[in-house]
């Protein structure tokens, strides 16, 4: 007996069985689930994105090359779980390597203070949740959190990732 097959939302065939999810939604789907409390997604929409500075301008600190690896390596994983995020992440990125230069001389007392700062109020934001920050059980889930960040931003404006 053939299977049947049916057209799914990312025109693939598949068996008579639920759509394939994409990696980047489950992903996104999982990390989610630690993410309700509107006052903990709100302190992961500002914290996010000020960890993500102040770990690149550490990094830059101990050496440009550093940074720029952690820059690289990041982008092949977001190109590797979709082009939306992987332009939008570039984007972000060079954004913030403008933020880390512009840092001059302060960036190593600059980053430490927002990195430290940021982090306490992920935690808090985490003891509202009454739930772990996903990243305990799997280190890629600090590259997802700037991924998580974005979708919501995404589903207000519209855009497919």
């Amino acid at each position: 007996m053939t299977p049947k097959y049916k057209e799914t939302s990312v025109d693939t065939a598949t068996p008579d069985s639920a759509p394939a999810r994409r990696r980047v939604d489950q992903l996104l789907s999982h990390y989610g689930e630690s993410h309700t409390h509107p006052t903990n997604e709100l302190i992961h929409f500002i914290a996010i994105p000020l960890i993500m500075l102040s770990l690149v301008g550490l990094m830059f600190s101990l050496h440009p090359l550093l940074a720029y690896a952690f820059i690289a390596a990041s982008m092949v994983y977001y190109a590797q779980l979709s082009l939306v995020f992987f332009i939008t992440m570039l984007a972000g990125s060079a954004v913030v390597l403008g933020l880390v230069h512009a840092m001059g001389e302060q960036r190593l007392i600059l980053c430490a203070g927002i990195f430290v700062v940021a982090w306490v109020f992920q935690f808090i934001g985490h003891k509202l949740e009454g739930k772990k920050p996903s990243f305990f059980e799997d280190i890629q889930y600090l590259w997802v959190g700037p991924l998580f960040v974005l979708s919501k931003l995404f589903g207000k404006l519209g855009i497919r990732w």
